[in-house]
């Protein structure tokens, strides 16, 4: 596993965010490659996770991510404003990010998980997770209780896409955009 500066800032003591992968879903996927440019044009620092996973990171996600989030905002610049945005697989770090009081911005995150479900439905106002309506993971109603801002995106699967409806797919990755923004106070 690695990591790379998407984007630094020139601001002294910039927010910080870590970009953490899906299994196939790289950080320059639509979702996370938009959140980051989004956050960088708002002078944020960057730093991005690029990682293989194997059979033992399958069998046991949460300390393989939780390793490589750790290790991301170590390789940082330190701030006092940090943020975690995950895609799937990298939403195993929920349950750091919860013990580290670091807020994030969860993508499809795997609910069919407990750790995973338990560590977003006791997140605060300051995180946020999004899925699909049609995605066998997202399962909203298990995280009932969570004061994070939850969006359900209708019709979509577990890349947020609609299938079939590639014009529908752009008109709602776009309002997870707008969402993002509006949670994140970038708009």
């Amino acid at each position: 596993m690695s990591t790379f500066v998407w984007s630094p800032s020139d601001l002294e003591d910039a927010p910080v965010a870590v970009l953490l992968p899906g299994v196939g879903y790289p950080v320059k996927g639509p979702l996370l490659y938009w959140c980051g440019q989004m956050l960088a044009q708002s002078g944020w620092h960057v730093q991005a996770v690029e990682w293989t996973i194997d059979d033992d990171a399958r069998s046991d996600p949460q300390p393989f991510v939780e390793k490589a989030v750790a290790e991301a905002f170590d390789a940082a610049p330190s701030s006092s404003r940090r943020l975690v945005v995950a895609k799937s697989f990298g939403c195993f770090a929920l349950p750091w990010a919860r013990r580290n009081g670091i807020p994030g911005v969860w993508l499809t995150p795997v609910l069919t998980d407990a750790g995973v479900r338990t560590a977003l439905a006791e997140a605060p106002v300051t995180d946020m997770a999004i899925g699909g309506t049609a995605d066998a993971l997202w399962l909203p109603a298990s995280i009932a209780e969570t004061r994070a801002n939850v969006m359900s995106v209708p019709r979509a699967n577990h890349s947020l896409a609609i299938p079939g409806d590639w014009r529908g797919s752009l008109t709602a990755q776009s309002a997870v955009f707008d969402g993002i923004a509006s949670h994140l106070g970038l708009t």
